[in-house]
């Protein structure tokens, strides 16, 4: 087997839509003839905790190195390692603080404990390639070190862009030129270039004019097969009623309100509706959200399960009627779009035009102006009539499959094999 050492500060048992890229990318694999191990964090304080995640690599025999950490997560680590989630408010200011003193983000300081251990392991074994994904953009400055070290090949993951994610503040120029150059410096070390979304790959090569188009590949989000089969589907979640459904959480300007006041505006305008549609919330919800839900008197219409083991999540999806997905930016590539595409649902998208409604479309979505509170009204009336006449349809078999993880895989394993070719 070949070898990759893998770098990624978020990973099971750390829980939440960020990890499910890599964790699949490492239990799929060693089925394309590569062995990976992981450099990760270890106890630190989070949002979310998913310990089933782990049950799926459990049998590969993969080597997981967990190092302690210093920062902001670390001082907020509790007995039980679930940090409570802030007012949206206070996430900004937090974050807003947090930019202004570390660089390139808050995690810098596991940065030398992780190259301290990926040092320890690379003496003992020779590994072929070092994967880093990102964010957190720390991870990529601990491959870069590594590969000074020791000359191996590093491949640099984005799964977010650096510059141009919408929740990353820079409270000076000058702040965003020592990202810049930090970027620049990454770019200029590694051997190639991942991303997940073609806007991030195009504003790569219009910043970095030493790039040429092959250097950056995109390997989008996905969905894996595995978690959508259900043993059995008759003890799904089904209700009498059009589900609409969103997993995951907000934050920033990835919202909950303009949606909750067209429900309640469907059901100021058409007082029969109420109790034949229900809106479904799998994951955390903040306080601010469900004053809200109190405020438009929607509470017998809203459901709030609350943060779920990813598999008990999927198991939501595939017992509604439509999913829904929600933001207000063309950079970000949320992966609950990918596993929506899996499940075959019908996709209410409130998103810009773009890169992400095109892959809606594609999808057999529909999708509106995130915060046109009338026309994602009117748009929920229209899936409801359609929910009525069973008329409601998503992704056809051939564009799902596109999205197969394990395909993914396949294509992150060719990436890796153009260093071993003389």
């Amino acid at each position: 087997m070949k070898k990759v050492l893998i770098i990624a500060y978020y990973f099971p048992p750390l829980g939440g839509s960020g990890v499910q890229r890599i964790l699949k990318f490492v239990k799929y694999l060693p089925q394309f003839g590569w062995q990976p191990t992981v450099v990760t964090v270890g106890n630190t304080g989070y949002y979310a905790k998913d310990e089933s995640l782990l049950k799926e690599i459990e049998q590969l025999n993969i080597n997981i190195i967990r190092t302690q950490s210093s920062g902001p997560n670390s001082m907020l680590r509790k007995k039980n390692d679930v940090i409570k989630m802030p007012k949206e408010r206070t996430r900004r200011f937090l974050n807003f603080i947090s930019d202004i003193f570390f660089i390139p983000d808050n995690k810098i300081g596991w940065k030398r404990y992780a190259v301290k251990a990926a040092s320890e392991v690379i003496a003992k074994e020779k590994f072929d390639v070092i994967f880093a994904t990102a964010p957190p953009a720390t991870d990529f400055l601990i491959a870069i070190e590594l590969k000074k070290r020791f000359k191996i090949p590093v491949v640099v993951d984005y799964r977010d862009s650096w510059l141009s994610y919408p929740f990353k503040y820079f409270p000076t120029p000058l702040h965003r030129y020592i990202h810049y150059r930090k970027e620049k410096n990454v770019l200029h070390r590694s051997d190639m270039i991942t991303v997940t979304h073609r806007r991030v790959k195009e504003e790569i090569l219009t910043r970095h004019k030493f790039l040429r188009h092959d250097d950056v590949n995109i390997l989008s989000h996905g969905f894996d097969p595995e978690d959508l089969v259900v043993e059995n589907p008759g003890l799904l979640p089904h209700i009498e009623k059009m589900r609409i459904t969103y997993s995951g959480m907000f934050y920033g300007n990835i919202t909950p309100v303009y949606f909750l006041q067209a429900l309640a505006k469907v059901f100021k305008e058409n007082p029969p509706l109420r109790g034949r549609i229900e809106a479904c919330f799998v994951g955390l919800f903040r306080p601010e959200h469900i004053n809200l839900i109190n405020q438009l008197g929607m509470q017998n219409s809203v459901n709030l399960v609350g943060y779920l083991e990813h598999k008990e999540s999927v198991r939501y999806l595939l017992a509604s009627d439509v999913v829904w997905v929600m933001m207000q930016d063309d950079w970000t590539t949320p992966g609950k779009i990918f596993e929506y595409i899996g499940t075959r649902k019908k996709i209410m998208g409130c998103v810009p035009k773009g890169y992400i409604r095109s892959i809606i479309d594609e999808a057999g979505g529909v999708c509106v102006e995130p915060t046109d509170v009338n026309a994602i009204a009117k748009l929920i009336l229209e899936l409801y009539y359609q929910y009525e006449r069973n008329e409601l349809r998503g992704a056809k078999p051939e564009v799902a499959e596109k999205y197969n993880r394990m395909k993914l895989t396949g294509e992150l394993a060719k990436i890796f094999t153009k260093f071993l070719e003389v």
